[in-house]
């Protein structure tokens, strides 16, 4: 029975597709067709304080070294290489060309050879044929863009024998921020944010699911060489593809980029959800 008679998997739908629509349909595999654009992403969560953060989440799952694990959105392998040291398997689903290429790189220069990665969108994947169901651990991190969440969490929990770890966003980010304020003189339109931890919650407590909630801060650096650099970068994030839309974000970023030893830094910040539950059989 839906709670109060609202259906909060159409919310969750309908406010996405409206995210989707005022960024001119481009969604977050879109964004990362670039392999530069990805890579620069892996380098942004390796130094010291992020690989310390990277470590408390890993060590936030009840993993063993017999675990099998189902990463959903693995990006560059951000989550997924670490893991696959300490576990027997890694699959890891990533519908990103550039984020897919990343990872791939990183999986031969590590040397690992328990990742299997399924180049497909979640949304997409068969359990049977694209799997290797079940899993100990099936995680979500920061990658629940999918339209019908409802049937997503479901496959999620078809895939896992055990646990089941969901990772979001609560309240504005810096990315919205910044995205509120540029998206007017972008695109001539208001920024709509994705559907935040409000929404995802009521989506599981209809499905029966009642998790286990935490929430943390989170602040991340992006850094760049040039001004130029950072413009490259964030082209793809706020969809600006003209001469015009380019000269805006580098107006726009001049004033918020801070120097720090000889390279340009962007400061991020936003308040993050980790939802989790062991299944029941």
């Amino acid at each position: 029975m839906e709670s109060k008679g609202i259906d909060w998997n159409e919310i969750w739908k309908e406010t996405l597709e409206k995210q989707v629509k005022s960024n001119r349909n481009v969604d977050c595999s879109t964004i990362w067709y670039s392999k530069e654009n990805a890579r620069r992403f892996w380098r942004m969560f390796q130094d010291e304080k992020s690989r310390e953060i990277t470590e408390k989440r890993i060590e936030g799952m009840k993993l063993s070294p017999n675990s099998r694990v189902l990463d959903i959105g693995a990006g560059p392998g951000t989550l997924a290489i670490p893991i696959s040291q300490r576990v027997a398997h890694v699959t890891a689903v990533e519908p990103s060309d550039g984020m897919m290429g990343v990872m791939q790189d990183n999986i031969k220069e590590y040397g690992i050879e328990n990742i299997d990665p399924v180049h497909k969108n979640w949304e997409a994947v068969d359990v049977e044929s694209d799997l290797s169901a079940p899993y100990d651990v099936v995680f979500a991190s920061y990658s629940l863009g999918m339209k019908d969440i409802r049937t997503s969490v479901q496959k999620m929990v078809d895939a896992s024998s055990k646990y089941v770890y969901l990772y979001w966003f609560a309240g504005e980010t810096s990315w919205d921020m910044h995205s509120r304020k540029l998206w007017p003189l972008l695109h001539g339109s208001e920024y709509q944010p994705a559907p935040k931890c409000d929404v995802l919650y009521n989506v599981l407590y209809d499905m029966g699911i009642y998790p286990n909630i935490s929430v943390f801060p989170f602040e991340h650096i992006h850094r760049f060489t040039t001004l130029e650099e950072a413009v490259e970068d964030f082209k793809s994030y706020y969809n600006a593809n003209s001469d015009t839309q380019e000269a805006i974000l580098r107006d726009y970023f001049e004033g918020v980029l801070e120097t720090e030893n000889e390279t340009l830094i962007q400061r991020g910040w936003s308040t993050r959800v980790k939802m989790w539950w062991e299944k029941t059989n």
